[in-house]
C-alpha cells in the first residue's frame, strides 16, 4: 500500500492506475472500467458504445488506456470514434473497423498478448461480415491468429468444401450465418475443430432477424456451441479462450 501511495505522490502512477491495482477497476464519470478483467479472465474489458454518449465512451477509453494500455470499443458509431480520436495523445495506435463497428486503441509501448493458436472466422455471405468482424477483433485482442473464410454459404456446398483443409488446420472456428443458419452445422459435421455458431440477423419474413438462424444452431444435430444473435463479441471472446487453452496445452506438450 505504501509503495502505491509513494508512486502516486511521485507521479509514477496516476490515481486511476493506483485505484485499478487496489480495487481492480477505475472509476470515471461514465462508469467503472474493469481494468483487471484481462488478468482475471483472459479477455480484455470491452467498452460497449450502444447507449453511451461520445463523451462517455471517450472517458472510458481514457481510463482503459491509462490502466491497461489498450481500449477495445464495440458497437461504436461515428460520434464515438470522433470523440475518442479527437481526445487521443500523440503516438496512439488506432484500428477502426467501420463495418464491424469496433475501435481498438493501443498506447505506445503496449505489449499485446500472443497466443500460439488460430481462430477461423467464417461467413456464409457478405451480409454476415459485421458480426463476424466483431468476433475477429475480439479473437485477435485475446492474442490468437485469425484466418477469414468468407462467402461460403450452403447455397453452393462446393464453396465450403474448397476450404476444409484450412478449417481443419484451425484450432477453433466461429461460423457466422443468417437466414436459416445452416452453415455452422454443416461445418461442424465436416471438421474435428470446435465450432461456435454465430447466428446473424440477416433474412426476412417468417423467422427473420436471426430467429431461424439461432433456432437452427441451437437444434444442430452436429455438436457445436452457439451464442446469441449478432453477438460477435461473445463468439470471438469464447474462441479466444479456447485458442489460449490449446496454446497452453501445446506449450506443455513441447516442454
Amino acid at each position: 500500500m505504501r509503495e502505491l501511495l509513494d508512486a502516486v505522490a511521485s507521479g509514477e502512477l496516476s490515481p486511476a492506475e493506483a485505484e485499478a491495482r487496489l480495487a481492480g477497476y477505475a472509476t470515471t464519470d461514465a462508469g467503472r472500467f474493469d481494468a483487471a478483467r484481462e488478468r482475471r479472465r483472459g479477455i480484455p474489458e470491452a467498452i460497449l458504445g450502444d447507449g453511451k454518449t461520445p463523451t462517455e465512451v471517450a472517458a472510458m477509453v481514457d481510463a482503459a488506456l491509462e490502466t491497461t494500455g489498450r481500449a477495445v470499443v464495440t458497437r461504436a458509431d461515428d460520434g464515438h470514434v470522433a470523440a475518442v480520436t479527437d481526445d487521443l495523445a500523440a503516438g496512439m495506435t488506432v484500428d477502426h473497423d467501420e463495418r464491424a463497428r469496433t475501435l481498438v486503441v493501443e498506447a505506445p509501448g503496449f505489449d499485446p498478448p500472443d497466443v500460439d493458436a488460430t481462430v477461423a472466422v467464417v461467413t456464409a455471405g457478405t451480409s454476415d461480415a459485421a458480426a463476424a468482424g466483431e468476433a475477429a477483433v475480439l479473437a485477435r485482442a485475446v492474442g490468437a491468429t485469425v484466418e477469414r473464410v468468407d462467402d461460403v454459404g450452403v447455397a453452393h456446398l462446393g464453396r465450403i468444401v474448397d476450404h476444409l483443409d484450412a478449417l481443419r488446420g484451425a484450432d477453433v472456428a466461429v461460423v457466422a450465418a443468417g437466414r436459416e443458419g445452416a452453415l455452422p452445422t454443416v461445418v461442424a459435421g465436416l471438421i474435428d475443430t470446435p465450432v461456435i455458431g454465430l447466428p446473424v440477423s440477416t433474412g426476412y419474413g417468417y423467422g427473420g432477424e436471426g430467429e431461424s438462424a439461432l433456432a437452427s444452431t441451437l437444434q444442430s444435430c452436429t455438436v457445436l456451441s452457439t451464442v446469441n444473435i449478432d453477438d460477435g463479441f461473445s463468439a470471438g471472446a469464447q474462441a479466444g479462450l479456447i485458442a489460449r487453452a490449446v496454446a497452453d496445452a501445446r506449450r506443455g506438450d513441447d516442454a
